[in-house]
């Protein structure tokens, strides 16, 4: 069902305060694959766990790995801190088990770690925007980075992973605003099998009586860097099928993690 000009409004603005399901905040002014993570949390034939040495890196380390204007073409690179939550303190949910799936998708550490850093990579219109419809024709990629310390970013993908099954029949979020969100499902989905281990999902969100739209999340972990990217095309907000985590992105920012 084509949404309205209103709801996708609504949909921008919800965005910048809670960016998932965390998008469905805007609610009070509205108006595969696999039943495990099989194909989408297992890790390459190849795939090398952290050293039990390794150490985590600070955030301003971190914030020169995420990818800059001149590193991936076709995108507009912007910093992340004023449209993605500053802390987990932010990203709220009923269920202990789903906070990692919400952090993930927020731009936040998934692992049990409050250092992050993250930014936001939108498509260039193709066509100028001229109008409010051309202007939301806007394809925007979250993409947080975190880092562990030994085994700390192994266990945060296990957490993701057991999140999507723990969280399969839905969970709710609830904002610093006081804006609530509720994700009815959570399914594993196809990762794109980089990086050293993967976990994909797509979350089923209830559009407050208008339906249900899909997001879909990729978390990729590279030696003791987590990297998180998250999707969302506002011109089909709404939509029955989840927008795609463009590949270049996600090879271009892995490139930079070492």
């Amino acid at each position: 069902m084509k949404r309205s000009t209103g709801v996708r409004m609504c949909a921008t603005a919800a965005v910048g305060a809670l960016s998932l399901a965390l998008v469905t905040g805007c609610s009070s002014e509205s108006d595969k694959k696999s039943d495990d993570t099989k194909a989408s949390g297992s890790a390459s034939a190849s795939a090398a766990a952290p050293a039990a040495t390794a150490k985590a890196l600070a955030k301003p380390e971190l914030e020169k790995l995420l990818l800059t204007q001149a590193e991936v073409k076709g995108y507009r690179v912007d910093d992340g801190d004023d449209t993605l939550p500053k802390s987990k303190a932010e990203v709220k949910t009923d269920k202990p088990a789903c906070d990692p799936l919400a952090w993930s998708t927020a731009g936040l550490a998934p692992g049990d770690k409050d250092v992050s850093a993250s930014n936001t990579i939108a498509a260039e219109p193709k066509d100028g925007a001229k109008d409010l419809e051309s202007a939301l024709q806007v394809e925007m990629t979250f993409v947080g980075l975190s880092s562990y310390d030994g085994d700390g970013a192994e266990k945060a993908m296990k957490a993701v992973s057991d999140g999507v099954k723990a969280c399969s029949g839905g969970y709710r979020l609830t904002s610093e605003a006081e804006q609530d969100g509720k994700v009815t499902k959570v399914t594993a989905d196809q990762g794109s099998a980089q990086g050293d281990e993967t976990v994909a999902f797509t979350q089923s969100v209830d559009m407050d009586g208008q339906g249900t739209a899909q997001f879909r999340t990729e978390v990729v972990r590279k030696g003791n860097t987590v990297a998180t990217f998250y999707t969302v095309n506002f011109a089909d907000f709404g939509a029955t099928k989840a927008a795609e985590i463009p590949a270049a992105v996600v090879q271009a920012q892995l490139a930079k993690i070492k």
